[in-house]
């Protein structure tokens, strides 16, 4: 006798056809990424996309002098178009995965592509520097973040076990982007002047219409609680009614935890926070994951990670013509490399059967898009490999992905079904979740947010005036032309270089992050030292290998200090520093060339606030073992209290 645990409250419906689970098995939906197939196509195609975004933006220092010279304007008036194309683009980040989250990658890709595209084409008819600074750095900005969140987001969304080598690859294309468009943006300049060059870029965002269409939803894997034969119909009805009233009372919390109202101290998750709202709606950490949903408590799913060879039956078995394929975490440990005593408890006492979604093709587009919201997704953020985290290694795959989704909530179904919402669910959830001032009452996380601040303060200034200066010291102009490029190679090189450390875990990412930007600073202040070809090249090669470590190595960073859970969290406040330090950097440097007619200065301050941000960070982990085992100390406290009094805490 199979028995489902039904309740009207779940957050996945599924049909009723005889191929469907039967109204008595617990049913619910989330996306494993493909691995391949298709995904390698979505792979070039970001890589296209960060080449056009970051191709332009970093290799408009060509531009700056000739918008300068025809409005004969000082270098602080011209310094703010592209440093408010730069910064929006950062700013503007957690609006886009927002957008993204309830949209798809595909759609605001392409309502980028569009945006950036006009705001580039209406800046061909500027009368002042001040029309640009709307034109080509307010909207064209804000186009160009809708490009680069999906394209940075959707490659993390396809891959599973080659993740780390998929985002390198597509994030090589900020690179390569550099090194191919400097030399090109000059030519473009000297031949057709800075007007048309800037029309040719709207020309190149047009062009990610075509690499979004790419971007198509990944369909849901249906993964269904089938119940194993009970030794007694007694022991099997008492099993299925405590799973059905655990399950009843989780879906339950959905409404509560949307008003903001305290959860029951026994019903409370071990990983969940302390609500922080937007608008009415919780983070992701208030909202059970797939996995909590199964068993109806918070209790974590230790099993073994399986084969790859088990992992690609599975796989293939979900696009395969029978109904279903059906997994046990039994199945999967006989195949594991782990021994026996390790052996999980199955969910609900169950065998996971996974259906694919040919055998709910019967279902509402509605539901696919529901289930598909990338930043309900705890690893969304994550560009490393999943052999860095102990959620993936200890877990088997389908298990990972059910631990790190958290459900959709009864408002997000109500809307797929009604009207469109003026700021729907899913876009105010991803707010809440990215925007999460909670973390300020962490000092880690303090750290690295503003070391971010200052790292972008300076990062922009090398790629806008290293030419200008060089230029000004009587470096060969054959020489000059090649100085941006020459830092897009070294970054190529040194993201495929972090790609290898990480995948070495006795090697701190942190430790080689505050390494690199030490060296990154320091470089760029003692650049002005000497004007040799080959000294300028050095540099530039420094600088590209500093900077690309602090981008490839953040995410593991936040995970090895502040855990998986809070990565998004982090990531959208990151955000928000990173682009006020790219907004005011250029100008604090375009400011000091005016007051003193020398870039030297200008250089000194850039490389000091890298300086900065790497030494503010080599202390960070003794902080994090004062601030863990504070924590330790308060929740031994809370649980000397009595309830009532834990409530209140």
């Amino acid at each position: 006798m199979k028995q489902r645990v039904a309740t009207d409250e779940r957050p996945f419906k599924t049909g009723s056809t005889d191929e469907t689970p039967s109204e008595e098995e617990p049913a619910a939906a989330l996306v494993v990424p493909p691995d391949g197939g298709w995904g390698w196509v979505v792979m070039i195609a970001s890589f296209c996309c960060n080449f056009m975004v970051d191709g332009v933006i970093l290799s408009n220092g060509a531009i700056l002098p000739a918008i300068r010279k025809e409005f004969n304007a000082t270098e602080i008036e011209v310094a703010p178009i592209n440093s408010l194309l730069a910064g929006f683009y950062l700013l503007l980040g957690p609006i886009a995965s927002a957008l993204a989250n309830k949209y798809g990658f595909r759609t605001v890709t392409i309502l980028g592509s569009v945006i950036s595209a006009v705001g580039f084409a209406t800046s061909y008819y500027a009368t002042s520097p001040q029309y640009l600074y709307v034109s080509y750095g307010v909207i064209g900005g804000f186009g160009v973040c809708l490009i680069f969140m999906p394209a940075v987001l959707t490659v993390g969304f396809y891959f599973e076990k080659w993740r780390a080598l998929a985002t390198g690859i597509a994030l090589c294309g900020s690179g390569v982007g550099v090194f191919v468009m400097s030399p090109i943006t000059k030519s473009l300049v000297d031949t057709y002047g800075w007007r048309m060059t800037i029309f040719s870029q709207s020309g190149m965002m047009l062009l990610c219409i075509l690499f979004g269409l790419t971007f198509k939803p990944i369909e849901p894997v249906h993964v269904v609680v089938e119940e194993e034969a009970a030794t007694s119909e007694e022991e099997e009805a008492e099993r299925n009614k405590l799973a059905a009233e655990k399950l009843k009372n989780m879906m339950k919390l959905e409404n509560r935890l949307d008003s903001g109202i305290r959860m029951p101290h026994d019903m409370k998750f071990a990983t969940k926070s302390s609500p922080h709202t937007w608008m009415g709606v919780s983070n992701n950490t208030r909202y059970p994951t797939a996995e909590e949903v199964f068993r109806g408590s918070s209790t974590v799913l230790n099993a073994q990670r399986r084969s790859s060879a088990t992992a690609g039956t599975i796989k293939s078995n979900l696009g395969a013509k029978p109904a279903y394929a059906t997994v046990s975490e039994k199945d999967e440990q006989e195949d594991s490399n782990s021994t026996p005593d390790k052996a999980t408890q199955p969910l609900i006492g169950s065998v996971l059967r996974v259906m694919s979604h040919t055998d709910y093709s019967h279902q509402r587009r509605s539901t696919v898009d529901l289930v598909a919201r990338p930043l309900y997704r705890e690893d969304i953020f994550f560009g490393a490999s999943l052999a860095r985290l102990p959620q993936y290694t200890s877990r088997t795959s389908l298990g990972y992905h059910l631990a790190v989704t958290h459900v959709p909530s009864a408002e997000d179904e109500k809307e797929e079904k009604g009207r469109c919402q003026i700021c729907p669910v899913a876009v105010r959830r991803a707010l809440a979740t990215l925007l999460d001032i909670s973390l300020f009452k962490s000092v880690t996380f303090v750290i690295l947010a503003i070391s971010g601040f200052f790292t972008m303060t300076g990062f922009f200034v090398p790629f806008v005036y290293v030419q200008n200066r060089a230029r000004e010291n009587d470096v060969p102009a054959e020489a000059i032309e090649w100085l941006v490029s020459s830092i897009g190679v070294a970054n190529i090189v040194g993201r495929l270089l972090c790609g290898l450390v990480s995948s070495m875990p006795k090697v701190s990412p942190l430790l080689v992050t505050n390494i690199a930007l030490t060296m990154g600073g320091l470089a760029t202040m003692l650049s002005n030292l000497c004007f040799d070809t080959y000294f300028q090249y050095g540099y530039c090669v420094i600088f590209g290998l500093s900077v690309a470590c602090f981008a490839a190595l953040r995410s593991i960073v936040v995970v090895e200090f502040l855990g998986l859970e809070r990565l998004t969290n982090c990531f959208g406040l990151f955000l928000l520093f990173q682009g006020l330090g790219a907004l005011i950097g250029s100008p604090i440097a375009g400011m000091l060339y005016d007051a003193t007619k020398s870039y030297a200065i200008s250089f000194y301050v850039s490389g000091a606030f890298i300086l900065l941000s790497a030494v503010m960070c080599y202390p960070i982990n003794r902080i994090s073992k004062w601030e863990k085992k504070r924590a330790e100390e308060n929740e031994k406290l809370k649980n000397t209290l009595p309830t009532s009094l834990v409530d209140k805490v």
